[in-house]
């Protein structure tokens, strides 16, 4: 066994440097941090996004776009607390937090088609994507609530953004055009109903330059479809432009003789009308109202209706059959109709003015107690739509007017179709009092003597022929040509050389004399008949007298 002093011992010495083999973890450790860190620093902020349903998204797959260029990419997609929609999570690029505004939009293209045309095709190849739409606001958000459908106008388009409301039963929709001479001029961005209200209000916006033509007298109508009006003063066709055909619509203009006023700069009010009539109406802000009883029917007669005066439209019907308090009224045998009229004084040529409004009562009350009166006439014989027409009756001057519910009466005639009917009526009474029964028996009574007259004249026109034959028969034409021969003889003693004849001539020569001299005493009678009974001066009046050498004397 070896000496403990004989082993040798180890010599134990401190190492002075590091393994290179620790260079290896040490290089990737120090790659990963600059990875972590580049791709921290160059990273765009995280957003999410509300949307109702995850239609089209997918995690890694889905893009977000501006304007058809990839900024961020869906990094992740799950329910909402309540289950009601979907969170989207995505990541942008690197200096996007500039577009992330208060009001800025996100929404899901994919294949559209609705009334402001079709958009998304690009979507059927590439799949849908998130655009986004950058907002002006001047606070900044991560969490977005996204749109079902895309904005009706991005935001930023310079224009103008107005509020309509209308209580018509016809209701527009988002993306529906507003028209201004034919050219879409804008668009209906939002809809409310008002509950209290009871009035729809749209938010609407109108794009550069055309804003400027809406001004403080503006008026919108609507013009959806084609619409065709049978009114009294004729038929009417209106629509818009080939896109209103398919849609609804609205235009809008200054109504005729107001001024265009000053150019609106900010959201204002409007109010949409059902027509170009209703809007134009509303020129009109001064009218006096007057009642007419009618005691005809006014089938046809509709609120809108002209009221004319000698063929001028001065007013129209503002309300029919409106009703009394006092309902014992209508126990009456003779009950009639109130028709409620308004008259404008700008209608006809005076201010619209309380100066005006004045000077047109004051000359419609003269006129109505010196025999103005209104009567119901036909404006359309294809619709039978009626107007109320105004003219002056002589005959029947009032002393003071009758009012009606506070309102002043005008007094009625009857229309001429009441008239005719009348007329008619009359007659078709004179005729159901004719006695038909008894012309009727009499002319059956006349046919059969008809009918026995004719057998009579047969039986004698056959008496007739028999006659006829039986003197062919006779010796009556012997007797005839005799009868003949006599007469040729007689004519013979006048002919030109025959002493008869010379008779006769000397006979007319002495009448002719006899004529002549009484043509002075014919011509005295007929001047004055009763000269031969009472004398009187006359002038002797001059006649020529025949020489006594042309008076025939007479044979011998």
């Amino acid at each position: 066994m070896l000496d403990e002093e004989e082993i040798p011992q180890a010599e134990i010495k401190p190492v002075k440097h590091v393994s290179k083999i620790w260079f290896i973890p040490i290089a990737a450790l120090l790659i990963g941090v600059w990875m972590v860190y580049y791709t921290w620093s160059n990273q765009g902020p995280a957003i999410m996004i509300t949307f109702e349903t995850a239609e089209g998204l997918e995690i890694n797959s889905t893009k977000v776009k501006l304007r058809d260029i990839t900024i961020g990419e869906v990094i992740d997609l799950k329910l909402t607390d309540d289950f009601k929609g979907i969170e989207v999570t995505a990541r942008l690029d690197k200096n996007t937090e500039e577009l992330l505004k208060e009001d800025t939009s996100f929404w899901v293209a994919k294949p559209r088609i609705g009334a402001a045309g079709i958009s998304g095709l690009n979507t059927i190849l590439s799949g849908a994507y998130i655009e986004l739409s950058p907002g002006t606001s001047d606070e900044s958000r991560t969490e977005f609530v996204g749109l079902e459908s895309p904005p009706v106008t991005p935001i930023g388009t310079p224009g103008i953004h107005i509020t309509l409301d209308s209580d018509d039963e016809f209701a527009f929709e988002v993306g529906d055009p507003i028209i201004y001479k034919g050219l879409t001029v804008g668009r209906f961005e939002d809809v409310y109903f008002n509950f209290e209200e009871r009035i729809v209000y749209y938010n609407a916006f109108i794009r550069a330059p055309y804003h400027e033509l809406v001004t403080e007298n503006t008026r919108f109508w609507n013009v959806s479809g084609v619409r065709i009006d049978l009114k009294a003063d004729g038929i009417t066709l209106q629509t818009g432009n080939v896109e209103t055909l398919l849609t609804n619509g609205v235009t809008f203009g200054v109504p005729e003789g107001m001024p265009h006023g000053k150019s609106i700069t900010e959201r204002d009010f409007f109010t949409i009308y059902g027509s170009y009539e209703e809007a134009n109406l509303q020129r009109f802000r001064r009218s006096v109202e007057y009642v007419v009883l009618v005691s005809d029917s006014i089938r046809g007669l509709n609120v809108g209706a002209p009221v004319e005066y000698r063929g001028v439209n001065i007013g129209r019907v503002a309300a029919t059959n409106i009703h009394e308090a006092d309902h014992t009224v209508l126990l009456q045998e003779d009950i009639k109709i109130p028709v409620l009229i308004s008259m404008q004084p700008g209608r006809v040529g005076l201010p619209d003015t309380d100066d005006g409004l004045r000077g047109m009562v004051a000359q419609t009350q003269y006129w109505i107690k010196n025999g103005l009166k209104a009567s119901l006439k036909t404006g359309n014989l294809l619709t039978g739509s009626l107007y109320v027409d105004l003219q002056h009756y002589d005959d029947s001057p009032i002393d003071e007017i009758e009012r009606f519910m506070d309102f002043p009466i005008i007094p009625t005639v009857e229309d001429e179709f009441s008239q005719i009917a009348k007329s008619a009526s009359v007659l078709v009474d004179n005729l159901s009092k004719l006695p038909l029964d008894e012309l009727s028996g009499n002319a059956n009574q006349l046919i059969a003597e008809l009918t026995s007259t004719v057998k009579e004249f047969k039986n004698a026109s056959k008496g007739l022929t028999q006659l006829l034959e039986n003197t062919n028969q006779q010796d009556i034409p012997k007797q005839i040509q005799q009868a003949l021969e006599q007469i040729t003889l007689t004519t013979k003693d006048f002919s030109a050389d025959s002493a008869g004849y010379e008779e006769l001539t000397r006979s007319l020569r002495v009448l002719q004399a006899t004529m002549h001299e009484l043509k002075p005493v014919l011509q005295q009678l007929k001047n004055k008949p009763n000269s031969l009974i009472f004398s009187s001066e006359q002038d002797e009046t001059i006649e020529p007298k025949k020489s006594q050498s042309e008076t025939p004397e007479p044979s011998n």
